[in-house]
């Protein structure tokens, strides 16, 4: 995560936290489609941000830049790591699966990123990747508030194929998408298999 970004997240953690409570609909929705990727196993949420999905998701460890951010995970239970996605501070094959929620479009490098995860998953072990779609609905919407939102003013919004590049560059394989959010309306969908119908898109990519 970029410095600048790391100290709006870390200046602003408690507001970043309180939309969790203030779209319980979108947050439900988020966190279903990720319980269809996860797999069993120990896993790293690369970003945990202040751990509302970790904690949810039941994932113990988590690494984040943004000090009051990490503090607030670690309220929640997690075990967090002060680093950034591009110096991972674990050994090589330590994990089941690691997971990156909306935490590619503030990365610094992401095929430094990307690698790092591919070090640290044991063979045959996966690597969830949820966006915000830069093309979808609400991917377009963000994009265009950009300069009036202090968490998105330095974010790069990407499509799930130019991610599914990157990954596929980074070593990684047997992809499987899953998306939801169909509309800004707060309401509760079931996910859908595949992209292209819902703004917030898991990735799931396997290293053989």
């Amino acid at each position: 995560m970029a410095n600048i970004a790391a100290s709006v997240f870390d200046s602003q953690s408690d507001e970043y936290d309180s939309w969790f409570d203030n779209h319980p609909e979108l947050f439900q929705n988020e966190c279903k489609v990720l319980h269809k990727a996860i797999p069993a196993g120990t896993g790293v949420e690369i970003g945990v941000g202040t751990g509302r999905f970790a904690e949810v998701l039941k994932i113990p460890v988590g690494v984040e830049p943004a000090h009051s951010m990490a503090q607030m995970a670690i309220a929640r239970g997690i075990t967090v790591i002060k680093a950034k996605a591009e110096e991972l501070p674990f050994h090589s094959l330590s994990f089941d699966y690691a997971i990156m929620i909306t935490t590619v479009c503030f990365l610094d490098d992401i095929p430094k990123a990307f690698s790092e995860a591919h070090r640290i998953i044991k063979k045959n072990g996966y690597f969830i990747v949820a966006i915000i779609d830069k093309e979808s609905e609400l991917g377009v919407q963000y994009e265009a508030m950009k300069a009036s939102n202090p968490w998105y003013k330095d974010a790069h919004f990407h499509t799930t194929s130019e991610i599914t590049g990157l990954l596929e560059q980074a070593g990684f394989t047997s992809f499987e998408y899953w998306q939801t959010l169909f509309s800004d309306k707060p309401e509760l969908t079931d996910p859908l298999p595949g992209f292209g119908k819902g703004s917030f898109v898991v990735i799931r990519s396997q290293k053989m």
